[in-house]
């Protein structure tokens, strides 16, 4: 409210106010004072108003735990106003005239705000933005996080309404509500309105002259602007429309330094007490410090390349005199899959979040993990992290929640809780299936027995199926982490562990014959294991398991996997001989093995099918771009043909309306 609300005749008399009151200027202990006036209710038109004590600006901006977060809440402001045309938002420290101390700025060229609109800023709970697409929804943002940055802010803003341009300035200011001693909040503002006549700003009189003097006064009392010259300085680079928003009295930390510090990097501004790092240090821990999920706690320009998923088109963040480059945290990630998840929020609403998750670059030596969660473009919870998964991290944008007033956090309701509980699902399940990839060894034991592993290698892909089924024949039921071979050593390894036809197969001189008709060389005294000698046989579920570190397969949302049980620890005569190498021996088939590694080997030569018509794609996809290259040679050549024709056809009309002339 302005100070036409504090007093039955529209001024407010601060000669009756106390004296100059101690006032600390560090944040969290600036609220903790006693007020000296008593006070009376007052009365207008014979309804009592509430009052709002300037304790409240304090105790309000305490919602925000985090100075950056204050900042983003001015940011998204500036934001919001791409719909009116906002190209860009200027964040720079500026130093006050009078006494050397830094203030900061934060200039967009937005729509700007009418009298009205500035008027309804400034005061509480009262919100112009009700688009879906719009950040700010409670009308409390400015009010908090200016407040949290420093003890008091002027706002510049110029908009063209209807037809006519007029400029307005309005302060916020605890120290003048502290030091004057009042005991309700006042907001001093200043209205000018463009006079085409004349061509300059005229003073707009809402409540008489005397009203507007004394708003005035107290605006170049308690800013740094001296005269009413200076203030209207301010309004030059803002050109036709836009808003500037000063924040002085910067708050200090315990340290009595400012809370924000301008002078360590001059393109940023950074958090009080950030870590420094020697540039040519390059140890694990110096690598986590270093790593954006740690920097955008104290680097001002980290958090803003960060802060939304896809800024506006034509849009700039300008930090220090420097575009700040967005940052997408999904093109740090490798290994990445796309996942969706579809909350049951209501009977007739629908919603549904696809998130991205993967392993972050640096692992294993990286000790990151966690999602980064989005709320309509604006990032709300960053790096939320969960209890396993080191290294993995992901990205995606929850509509369907909402977020706290601070936007640092969400409500915790029933759909976050769930929300939170899948994250953590999918963070187990990616790090069980992918952590081998980037050099983690999985405490889990894999199936003792081909059948077995060629039941779990169905579900993995192909390219690390025969790898794996590789480690199985060569370590004996105790595969490291698949890794890249060739060709060759996957086909040998194959042949080795797929030796069963319809017939019995015999081994002799090392040399084995595989249902392709291929010779495989394996060396004398070597164990192999085949699906002629499982000592497990292996029956079908509709349960979604997978193995475990026991043996046993975990539970996993997918169907038609196989389950290991226990085997019998005596084997019948019946249940097939175990093989060794180095003689000729016959071995028995047992038919359920046998079946499974029929469909393993459908399911080969099906992939191999597939490769070569994905190659005959490939080909002839090259063979349509080179047609394509030709028609456009040739387009173009005919259109030079064109239009050398066109000149000629130009000339000999010239030509004839020169014969015609001078007939």
């Amino acid at each position: 409210m302005d100070q036409e609300s504090s007093s039955s005749n529209g001024f407010y008399n601060f000669a009756c106010s106390p004296g100059s009151m101690p006032f600390c200027r560090q944040f969290w202990k600036a609220g903790d004072y006693e007020d000296r006036l008593t006070s009376e209710p007052i009365s207008q038109n014979g309804q009592s108003r509430l009052r709002i004590h300037p304790k409240f600006l304090h105790s309000n901006a305490t919602s925000h735990k985090w100075a950056f977060g204050a900042i983003a809440e001015l940011l998204d402001n500036a934001v919001d106003e791409v719909k009116n045309g906002a190209t860009f938002v200027k964040i720079e420290r500026i130093t006050d005239s009078q006494d050397g101390s830094h203030a900061l700025l934060i200039h967009d060229d937005g729509g700007g705000m009418s009298p009205d609109s500035l008027r309804r800023c400034m005061s509480f709970g009262f919100s112009d933005k009700h688009s879906e697409s719009s950040i700010g929804q409670y009308g409390n943002g400015f009010k908090t996080s200016t407040m949290r940055l420093g003890s008091d802010v002027i706002v510049f803003s110029r908009c063209m309404n209807k037809g006519t341009l007029t400029q307005s300035v309005g302060l916020l200011s605890y120290t003048f509500l502290r030091k004057t001693g009042c005991d309700d909040i006042i907001v001093p503002m200043a209205d000018y309105e463009f006079d085409p006549s004349s061509g300059v700003f005229k003073r707009l009189f809402w409540h008489g002259q005397r009203h507007f003097s004394s708003n005035l006064s107290v605006l170049l009392k308690w800013t740094p602007f001296a005269t009413e010259v200076e203030l209207m300085k301010q309004f030059n680079d803002i050109g036709y429309h836009g808003t500037k928003i000063i924040v002085f009295n910067l708050w200090l930390s315990d340290t009595g330094e400012l809370e924000l510090d301008f002078t360590s990097d001059v393109e940023d501004i950074v958090i009080r007490g950030a870590p420094q790092f020697a540039k040519t240090c390059t140890g694990v821990k110096t690598l986590n410090q270093k790593h954006i999920a740690n920097r955008f706690r104290y680097s001002l320009r980290v958090y803003a390349s960060i802060l939304y998923l896809h800024l506006p088109e034509n849009f700039k963040i300008i930090l220090c005199g420097r575009i700040v480059d967005p940052h997408h945290i999904v093109n740090d990630l490798k290994y990445r899959q796309c996942i969706k998840y579809k909350p049951n929020v209501g009977a007739s609403i629908e919603a549904e979040v696809i998130t991205t998750i993967g392993f972050l670059e640096g692992a294993p030596n990286l000790n990151v993990h966690g999602f980064n969660v989005y709320h309509r473009n604006r990032l709300i919870l960053p790096t939320c992290n969960n209890s396993k998964g080191k290294g993995v991290a992901g990205v995606l944008e929850a509509n369907f929640i909402k977020p706290t007033h601070d936007k640092q956090d969400f409500e915790k309701s029933t759909l976050f809780q769930k929300l939170e509980a899948r994250l953590r699902e999918m963070t187990v399940e990616y790090w069980r299936y992918h952590c081998h990839l980037v050099g983690y060894s999985t405490k889990r034991k894999y199936p003792s027995t081909p059948t077995a592993a060629i039941g779990f290698a169905q579900h993995m892909p192909h390219r690390e199926t025969i790898n794996w089924i590789e480690d199985v024949t060569t370590n004996h039921g105790a595969p490291d982490p698949p890794c890249e071979t060739s060709n060759v050593t996957r086909r040998e390894n194959l042949h080795s562990l797929l030796n069963v036809d319809n017939s019995e197969k015999s081994y002799s001189a090392g040399v084995l014959q595989d249902p392709i008709g291929t010779s495989v060389h394996i060396p004398t005294g070597k164990r192999v294991v085949t699906a002629l000698n499982i000592e497990t046989p292996v029956r079908f579920s509709n349960d979604s398991n997978l193995c475990s570190p026991t043996g046993v397969f975990d539970k996993r949302k997918y169907e038609n996997h196989f389950i290991a049980t226990e085997a019998p620890k005596r084997q019948t005569a019946s249940s097939g001989l175990i093989s060794e190498l180095g003689g000729n021996q016959t071995v028995q088939h047992e038919h359920d093995g046998h079946g499974q590694i029929q469909e393993f080997m459908i399911m080969l030569h099906a992939n191999k099918k597939l490769h070569t018509e994905c190659l005959e794609y490939e080909t002839a996809e090259k063979q349509l771009l080179l047609k394509a290259l030709k028609l456009k040679e040739e387009l173009q050549e005919a259109h030079q043909l064109f239009e050398g024709l066109m000149a000629d056809l130009k000339h000999i009309d010239e030509v004839k309306l020169e014969s015609l002339l001078k007939r």
